[in-house]
């Protein structure tokens, strides 16, 4: 998504020196902060999606182990 804003803004600035159009010298900020945004709002939703698989997956578990007494006997 960063990648995506900071592209994006390189050709904004790439068109503006061809003359093929006219970008502000200040067009860049509202695309890479929209992208930063936008990619941490993803890294966000991907935590929020994984931790709660985790937690479902230790749900699972919840039962004593096998010796508690914390000594194992090996044979």
């Amino acid at each position: 998504m960063a990648g995506f804003a900071a592209l994006t803004a390189a050709l904004l600035y790439a068109g503006d020196a061809a003359d093929a159009w006219h970008t502000p010298w200040f067009a860049a900020f509202p695309v890479v902060f929209g992208g930063l945004f936008l990619a941490g709002a993803t890294a966000w939703v991907h935590y929020r999606i994984r931790r709660r698989s985790a937690q479902s997956a230790s749900a699972e578990n919840m039962d004593a182990p096998a010796s508690t007494s914390g000594s194992q006997a090996i044979r």
